[in-house]
């Protein structure tokens, strides 16, 4: 996905011709978003800033929500000015050139949430930047599958009590209220708790993390059933981590291409040799790889191979962002693994994208039980 001249096909699975091309509303979102953080968020600040708390930057969450970036998560009919997956995608992207640790992913979902159930006074904070949100699903004992969450919410009168732990929520540090997913007997539950005790720490490739511990807290009942809600929030983060991949990969190729033209060897630049450029070639095609799963999960995202367009995306995008962060490193040599080199804190990212929402291993689990069902569905109405 070229932030420059693509994305977006107009038709995935009919029959018209697709357009990959940015919208001119798309082509503003990501020159303005790109020149934002190009002139306020450099490497130098970013290193200093992404591994300390609160983990990220107040005047650049500012400065996003003044360009209308946390808006264009949520639709025009709910308080926002977008909210389509292609405008995820277009913003990741160019969080993901700039290795922007801004917890947005956890705001995107949490936004994403809150519209769905209507709840317009904190969609309204969120999206002018007066709050921050972050969504608690996932526990030391579950990993993708959102059917083995052991954390649980009872009602108590009128009020509901959660119990159960949450690990790894980012953004979780100076967010609130946090979203927490529970169960209930009607299913999965979407609770709001104000403030509650975390277990914060920086991630390896910055930005905050944090483990919550539940024991009986009070907490308000978004809704006692919002497995459906919850997924397809799930679903449009692992898209919106894609895309920052492939943003994060551009960058990475670019700077070792950069490299291999400067250094010199034997008398000669290391881009002459031809061993090192079939290697840069196989780093473009599984970029080019990764760019075309994310035009596919975007085309699906709100069809009824969402879950599995997304889950492809996920599993290719965690194999081959190690790939590339692995063979830049090897490509720079010992330089490749200093602090200094921005091109080291590529790798990190890259590597780390595959664990969250789910590492390559849980979404090829999930595409196989996918299949499962879809063969047992097409069995029984033979």
């Amino acid at each position: 996905m070229k932030s420059s001249a693509t994305l977006l096909p107009k038709s995935f699975y009919g029959s018209e011709p697709m357009d990959f091309r940015l919208s001119e509303d798309h082509q503003l979102l990501s020159n303005s978003l790109r020149r934002f953080l190009a002139d306020n968020y450099d490497i130098e600040a970013r290193n200093t800033r992404a591994f300390e708390a609160p983990y990220h930057m107040k005047e650049i969450w500012s400065g996003l929500a003044e360009l209308g970036v946390l808006g264009a998560f949520v639709s025009e009919e709910r308080g926002g000015f977008g909210g389509s997956a292609p405008d995820v995608a277009v913003i990741f992207e160019e969080l993901g050139r700039s290795l922007c640790t801004e917890p947005v992913l956890g705001t995107l979902m949490g936004l994403r949430l809150l519209a769905a159930f209507g709840r317009e006074q904190e969609v309204r904070s969120l999206i002018a930047g007066e709050t921050r949100t972050a969504l608690a699903v996932y526990e030391p004992n579950s990993a993708c599958d959102i059917s083995f969450m052991e954390a649980v919410a009872r009602q108590d009168g009128d009020a509901w009590r959660l119990s159960g732990r949450k690990s790894a929520v980012y953004g979780a540090p100076g967010a609130g209220p946090i979203l927490v997913a529970a169960k209930t007997d009607a299913g999965i539950g979407l609770f709001l708790i104000e403030k509650p005790d975390l277990i914060a720490a920086a991630m390896t490739d910055g930005g905050g993390v944090a483990d919550i511990v539940l024991e009986d807290v009070v907490a308000e009942c978004i809704s006692t059933d919002a497995g459906a809600e919850l997924e397809d929030a799930l679903d449009l983060g692992r898209i919106a981590l894609c895309a920052e991949a492939v943003g994060g990969m551009t960058m990475l190729l670019e700077m070792t291409v950069d490299y291999l033209k400067q250094r010199k060897q034997f008398g000669q630049s290391l881009a002459t040799f031809q061993a090192l450029q079939h290697r840069v070639v196989d780093m473009q095609l599984e970029l080019e790889q990764c760019r075309s799963i994310v035009i596919a999960a975007v085309a699906g995202h709100g069809g009824a191979d969402q879950s599995r367009t997304a889950s492809m995306a996920k599993n290719l995008i965690g194999r081959a962002g190690l790939a590339i962060a692995e063979e830049a490193i090897q490509l720079h040599g010992g330089i490749g693994m200093t602090w200094e080199l921005p091109a080291a804190h590529y790798a990190k990212r890259l590597v780390m994208i595959d664990h969250q929402l789910g590492d390559r291993n849980d979404h090829a689990l999930r595409l196989m039980a996918i299949d499962k069902q879809q063969a047992e569905f097409r069995a029984r109405h033979q």
